[in-house]
């Protein structure tokens, strides 16, 4: 096997082509707010009410029949399940909050920003189960004296979730993949860095090239870049 130790991170765009809009669009905004106002925690004090229906909505749209993993979020679902079966270790990061990785089959996830089917504690930040519609009346089950949940994501100025885990399989990696995202709000944007140091091939899937120091870098849409990639990884003798 060529590849024993792979990572892959994920960003925005490789949920795009199944309808979820990037992150942050060239106006800084996401889904037309001030990103300020609804992914940070100053944004939550201000204004509750806002950013609980503006994830009560992210939320609902994961339960439109209509929104499906596409063909790269089963690609790596696919390839994942047939590199552990040849002995290999496999660590998928992604940056995205929806549950589009989950649907397609993977199951070695970190989701470093959080999911939107959860609800956070404010006081224990134990994370619970959610999926319906979140508010300021709703409480946890993990404190004696029931406190305030809030979105379970990662927001500006807080730290990414399971981090240690996360430069543990980079450590090791000796393929890094990255896709669908730009590699410039950091921890993520460092990730690259850290496999480059531990000796591993670099691989950037993407529309267009986004850093120049990459050992290969495959353009376009996800659908297509990141299924022509995988699939010539599992023809490798391995």
């Amino acid at each position: 096997m060529r590849y024993r130790q792979i990572v892959v991170l994920t960003g925005a765009g490789i949920s795009a082509e199944s309808g979820i809009r990037t992150f942050r669009d060239q106006n800084g905004l996401w889904e037309d707010h001030r990103i300020e106002d609804v992914a940070s925690p100053e944004g939550f004090q201000r204004n509750p009410g806002l950013v609980y229906q503006f994830y009560n909505l992210r939320r609902q749209q994961l339960l439109d029949p209509a929104l499906e993993p596409n063909a790269a979020h089963l690609m790596l679902a696919e390839f994942e399940a047939e590199h552990l079966r040849r002995g290999g270790r496999f660590t998928l990061i992604t940056q995205n909050v929806d549950n589009l990785h989950q649907r397609a089959g993977s199951r070695h996830i970190i989701p470093m920003h959080g999911q939107l089917q959860s609800a956070l504690c404010q006081s224990s930040g134990l994370s619970h189960p959610w999926t319906g519609e979140l508010t300021a009346v709703d409480r946890c089950r993990c404190c004696a004296t029931p406190q305030p949940l809030r979105p379970d994501i990662v927001w500006f100025g807080e730290v990414p979730y399971q981090l240690d885990q996360c430069f543990d399989a980079l450590s090791v990696a000796d393929l890094f993949v990255s896709i669908g995202t730009s590699g410039k709000v950091y921890p993520a944007a460092g990730f690259m860095d850290v496999a480059q140091q531990a000796g591993a091939v670099t691989v950037e899937l993407n529309l267009e090239p986004t850093r120049n120091d990459v050992d290969q870098g495959y353009y376009g849409p996800a659908s297509e870049v990141v299924v022509e990639f995988f699939e010539s990884l599992m023809e490798l003798p391995g």
